[in-house]
């Protein structure tokens, strides 16, 4: 190693013969005005101010030769000080606008920044993504994360985004559009958004496996802000609704159709935004894994106390309650079925196959030590809402199992990142009242025409999973609201 670093070095002896050469001339110089100055009269106060002058100079050069050394960094340990440090990440930018890599710009650290989500189309032609990394480091944007999106004419290039919290869209927006960026669809994003897109679809297809209920919400949160309905191919009556769609599904701009696996069609809006084909091939996969898994609901239960002493059992439901759902109906008083479905009491029953299915929600159920099924509280997805609603048999009402149901409802809705959830019920109802009231959430009530719609929004503060063992406080009923409101 020490021969080939030795061979390696340059030899300086031209600037050694200059020097030299240099030091011989300046001796003679030196000479000459000594012997002409030194017989003046002043000339021994020059010598010395002359001497002075010559060794500042000497000191200066060799300060500044030192810290302006370009002598090249060491190569063990540490990294390139001043201008190669600035080269490196001059490089690091420049691969970056061609890969579309983490680094166009640079944000110093203590400047106040925020997150965007930023979606353009973009010619597809060498350079084009370039253009748009470049116009980025221009307004000093670092780019966290890319996807993209191949169309058939075109590519749609999708970004995270993290910018100085001065720039404004419009700003972003304008400069991207100089760039080649067309139909840019800009929007805030935050921590959520940083997991990258294979992680975050590894993840949903999990949640999905586990539980049926969570492939509408899984959908929504790889497609971003979107509506999402579950049209059953049965009404509540048995007719068939018309609504199916091909084994291949549809894509039609900003509407998908995707063939649900219980039947019917998972229909799936956003207006402000067309879907892209590699966007329908994911949403498609989720579907095929959710129908070639079945029905499934975790099977998780939490035994409680009531204050009297007697034990019961909350857990989820699904449609394999339906025959004790039923019963529970037959036990039921016309005036607690009224109020829970504001509509005939005869068909109350038709509408449990709906309730009990996970595609539209998920619900839990309450059991005694016998088995007996006395109590359920359903969270139903409403397209871009949330709905809870609560039947408790009238044996059963005012030990606070409602408000308990009604606490693990708003944490489930929490989990599912629900932003509000709102209950249906009477206006003479005052235990449903009462219930949202204890979520200790801020509350927004509408009422129309006898009926009240209260709003609780979840974002606000954070209901609490760990409910505790034994059912306490003042008894309320529990006889709440019916369906989705339209």
């Amino acid at each position: 190693m020490t021969s080939a670093k030795s061979a390696r070095r340059p030899h300086h002896w031209r600037r050694d013969l200059i020097e030299l050469a240099a030091l011989f001339t300046a001796v003679a110089v030196a000479d000459a005005i000594a012997n002409l100055i030194g017989h003046q009269p002043d000339g021994p106060y020059l010598l010395v101010v002359s001497a002075v002058a010559l060794v500042a100079t000497a000191a200066f050069h060799t300060w500044w030769a030192r810290r302006h050394s370009h002598a090249p960094p060491s190569g063990e340990g540490g990294s390139a000080p001043g201008g190669a440090e600035a080269a490196a990440h001059g490089a690091r930018d420049s691969a970056a606008a061609e890969a579309g890599g983490s680094g166009a710009g640079g944000i110093a650290g203590a400047e106040e920044t925020a997150l965007w989500r930023m979606r353009t189309t973009v010619r597809d032609a060498p350079g084009s993504l370039a253009a748009l990394c470049v116009a980025l480091a221009g307004l000093r944007v670092d780019i966290l994360t890319l996807g993209t999106h191949p169309l058939a004419r075109g590519t749609v290039d999708e970004f995270l985004l993290r910018a100085p919290a001065s720039l404004q869209a419009r700003e972003l927006s304008r400069e991207i559009a100089a760039a080649g960026g067309a139909s840019t669809w800009i929007e805030r994003a935050d921590a959520h958004d940083l997991v990258d897109i294979p992680t975050r679809v590894l993840s949903l297809a999990t949640r999905t496996a586990l539980d049926a209920a969570e492939l509408p919400l899984a959908l929504r949160q790889l497609l971003g802000r979107c509506t999402i309905h579950s049209l059953p191919a049965l009404s509540v009556t048995g007719r068939p609704t018309g609504e199916s769609a091909p084994v291949e599904s549809v894509l039609e701009e900003t509407v998908m159709r995707l063939r649900d696996p219980s039947g019917g069609v998972i229909s799936v809006e956003r207006p402000y935004l067309p879907f892209t084909p590699t966007e329908f091939a994911r949403a498609r996969a989720l579907v095929e894994l959710d129908a070639r898994l079945g029905p499934r609901v975790p099977r998780g239960e939490d035994v409680l106390t009531l204050p009297e002493g007697n034990e019961i059992t909350v857990r989820r439901a699904d449609r394999d309650d339906l025959a004790a759902a039923r019963a529970m109906h037959d036990r039921c008083s016309q005036r607690t079925l009224g109020l829970r479905y504001h509509g005939p009491v005869a068909d109350a029953d038709r509408y449990l196959d709906h309730l009990l299915s996970p595609r539209f929600g998920r619900t839990l159920a309450v059991q005694t030590a016998s088995g007996k099924l006395v109590a359920l509280g359903h969270l139903l997805w409403d397209g871009d809402e949330t709905e809870v609603a609560l039947l408790v048999e009238d044996g059963w009402q005012r030990r606070g199992i409602g408000s308990e149901l009604l606490g693990r409802l708003a944490a489930l809705a929490v989990e599912a990142g629900c932003e509000s959830v709102y209950a249906v019920t009477q206006s003479h109802n005052t235990g449903m009242v009462a219930a949202m009231r204890a979520l200790e959430l801020p509350l927004d009530y509408q009422i129309e025409e006898g009926t009240l719609v209260i709003t609780a929004r979840l974002t606000a503060g954070r209901p609490t999973t760990d409910r505790p063992r034994t059912t306490e406080g003042p008894a309320r009923p529990s006889a709440p609201t019916e369906g989705a409101r339209r």
